[in-house]
């Protein structure tokens, strides 16, 4: 049986929290290697939302972006755009380029333009509280994607609905192939970015995964922003490679962009064989990290989210929203990539796109075709 951390617990180890005390190794080894033989699966049948409210004619809808450069934020925008052409909706993309002012200047175009809907995606909500409430006095309703820690409804900022993986199971996920593939042993590097609350959360829960195992080490947990990331990470790899030398055995990463910058810094090391550190991500399965895993080279896995269909549930909760209808409920399962798996579920395009027909269910629900 799996085993989730609450939002309170999450909430705990984002204040920091001690984490809790290794168990024993065979223990913590088992469980590790049941959880990843059921993420590698293959994606079964679709189990989301089967009824809801039919589409809502000519709506027209804005999806803000935190950074289009981060390749889960421009993953969901296609799913969103490929929604939106199938509800029969206006879709207009604005870019918050990574920067809080620009997010904010984004979220005030948004309110100018008065569109019938809005989608935070891929910045923490939190951050444009006060925009967001000009928002949702504005009676316009949003959902976010990863715009709060945990998925639904967020009656801080007023989001009828956030849409993401739990990211306790995420995090869990990741840490544990660093466990199985390590058999115990792994000396691990985390990468976590204190400017967003979910990424950093995810990175303390991937540390303390990590504790509970007693043969493993965490060797530090490098606080790095990731819209710095092409900047700070080749002389931070090398640093690392400085410091801990054949220690750093892997790295679990919040998000695949870290890993976009490391690799010519392990080459000018000499880092390329078996001693190069094998790299994992807990989101959100960019396609450069499916071209590396495919290739076997500087990153062994990572933890996508479904991008396309989470883009369809944006439509799909907003449609909901407009209804005046609750939220549908739904938070996607967990899922690895590997090499032994990316033949499928989207894997040859470089996407996690699970293989359950929810393009078919959204349409048969919204009553189109």
């Amino acid at each position: 049986m799996r085993m989730f951390l609450s939002g309170a617990a999450a909430i705990a180890l984002l204040i920091g929290i001690a984490a809790v005390p290794a168990a024993h190794a065979d223990e913590v080894l088992d469980a590790a290697k049941a959880r990843i033989a059921a993420a590698t699966q293959k994606a079964g049948k679709w189990d989301g939302p089967t009824t809801g409210p039919t589409a809502a004619k000519g709506k027209t809808i804005i999806y803000i972006a935190g950074d289009m450069r981060n390749g889960g934020t421009e993953g969901v925008s296609r799913g969103v755009e490929e929604a939106a052409k199938a509800i029969g909706w206006n879709l207009r993309i604005l870019d918050g380029h990574g920067d809080i002012s620009a997010r904010t200047a984004a979220v005030n175009q948004a309110l100018a333009l008065k569109p019938d809907g809005i989608v935070v995606g891929g910045f923490d909500a939190i951050e444009q509280n006060a925009a967001l409430a000009a928002v949702k006095e504005a009676g316009i309703p949003f959902v976010g994607w990863h715009a709060t820690i945990e998925p639904g409804p967020d009656a801080k900022t007023g989001m009828f609905a956030n849409v993401n993986t739990r990211i306790a199971d995420v995090a869990q996920t990741a840490a544990d192939l660093a466990i199985v593939d390590s058999d115990g042993k792994a000396g691990v590097v985390i990468f976590g970015d204190s400017n967003y609350a979910m990424a950093i959360g995810k990175a303390k829960m991937m540390e303390a995964e990590i504790q509970k195992c007693s043969g493993c080490t965490v060797l530090s947990l490098e606080d790095s922003p990731m819209t710095e990331a092409s900047l700070r990470m080749p002389q931070l790899t090398t640093s690392l490679l400085q410091r801990f030398g054949d220690k750093w055995t892997y790295s679990l990463a919040v998000n695949d962009l870290y890993y976009d910058f490391m690799g010519p810094s392990l080459a000018s090391a000499g880092k390329g064989g078996a001693d190069t550190p094998k790299n994992i991500s807990a989101g959100d399965g960019s396609e450069s990290a499916f071209q590396r895993i495919r290739a076997k080279q500087y990153q062994l896995a990572t933890v996508p989210e479904p991008l396309h269909e989470q883009g369809w549930q944006l439509i799909d909760e907003l449609n909901r929203a407009l209804a005046k209808q609750p939220w549908s409920g739904y938070v996607s399962g967990i899922h690895i990539v590997t090499a032994d798996n990316i033949a499928y579920d989207g894997g040859p395009d470089n996407v996690f796109d699970p293989d359950n027909g929810y393009r078919d269910v959204y349409k048969k629900i919204w009553g189109v075709k």
